[in-house]
């Protein structure tokens, strides 16, 4: 497809004069293609890589294809004020990584689409495409392809990721039933605390909260464990919230689900956010989002499976936070047996 752009030519800066930024408007779509395709080398799976109108790539034997996309748009999912650029690419595809762990796949390849502002320094698409990179070479995911196109804003980063499970090993939100417990990867809140301090003014250093917001984990191994030893008989990431995870986990499975507030893994530095701005411990973890912490329920019957899970994840903790129930409530119950009604998770379009 031929893309119309006005003249992008350079012109000398006057002597003595600053040197101005160059732009991604500056050097064109073809060569920003080229900083990637330099930067990327394809395995013998890859029939067709970048440089084509589309990749081609031999599928593995005996697996399916798990294929799951998500876009971070600029002013929704980050603000460029506070977000490094490097930042942007971790989150873009650490989010779809978090997608196939959920499913219990094994990453193998991404396309990016990349939709640019004109007046975008290439040193930051630059830095932008080093956290995609990263995160790719991290977990063994090769940069098919993908596209980039010009855009009045904002900037929004696209990836398509692809992975493969085994039959009988797809992870799916629909398979709880009554009296399966529930349970949590990692711990939940520290995303959303994170974002806060980051609005407020705190510089993308070293506070645990910060890094928990910019550049989140993928739970890959973890998944692909549950999946491998068929210990979960739902699973879903936890990209908007558990509260969001608890809803449509019940949903899908058409069953009900009681959290215990003690047993919901939250942080020391959490707690201590929330205790200072006089707030409940819990909201965070149940109404925040972006922790990428993996939701998932087990038969009683399969604990042994699980233990095999916990033994081979290393130190990622592993907690039991609830039941699944015959009704359909969702509830959230206290120290003293109190129940209450599960809060809203985040949604687009209804949420501030």
């Amino acid at each position: 497809m031929v893309r119309l752009r006005p003249d992008t030519t350079l012109r000398d800066a006057p002597c003595g004069s600053p040197v101005p930024t160059l732009t991604v408007a500056d050097i064109g779509e073809r060569a920003l293609i080229a900083r990637i395709k330099a930067r990327v080398s394809m395995p013998s799976w890859v029939v067709i890589g970048p440089g084509d109108d589309a990749a081609v790539i031999q599928p593995e034997r005996g697996t399916y294809d798990v294929v799951t996309t998500d876009a971070l748009v600029e002013g929704v999912h980050f603000d460029r004020r506070f977000v490094p650029a490097d930042a942007i690419g971790h989150r873009a595809l650490a989010v779809n990584l978090s997608d196939l762990a959920a499913m219990g796949a094994l990453p193998r390849a991404a396309l990016l689409s990349l939709s640019l502002p004109s007046s975008l320094d290439v040193a930051d698409f630059e830095h932008l495409v080093d956290g995609v990179l990263a995160v790719a070479a991290s977990h063994g995911v090769t940069l098919i392809g993908g596209n980039i196109t010009r855009t009045p804003g904002p900037l929004t980063v696209d990836i398509t990721a692809i992975g493969t499970v085994r039959p009988r090993r797809v992870l799916t939100r629909s398979g709880a039933r009554p009296g399966d417990w529930v349970y949590v990867t990692g711990s939940l809140g520290g995303a959303a605390i994170g974002l806060q301090r980051l609005q407020a003014g705190a510089q993308a250093g070293v506070d645990p909260c910060v890094v928990r917001y910019l550049r989140p984990e993928p739970r890959v191994r973890a998944g692909m464990l549950l999946g491998r030893n068929r210990a979960a008989s739902s699973c879903m990431d936890v990209s908007d919230g558990l509260a969001d995870c608890v809803r449509q986990v019940a949903e899908a499975s058409g069953v009900g689900i009681t959290l215990e507030a003690a047993s919901i893994p939250i942080s020391a530095e959490v707690r201590e956010a929330q205790t200072r701005r006089e707030r409940d411990p819990l909201e965070p973890a149940l109404s925040g989002g972006d922790d990428y912490e993996l939701f998932f329920t087990v038969r009683p019957a399969h604990r042994g499976r699980l233990r095999m899970v916990c033994q081979h994840v290393g130190d990622l903790p592993i907690t039991r936070i609830g039941v699944v129930t015959k009704g359909r409530e969702l509830l959230v119950r206290d120290d003293s047996g109190t129940t209450r009604p599960l809060p809203a998770g985040y949604e687009h379009f209804t949420s501030t």
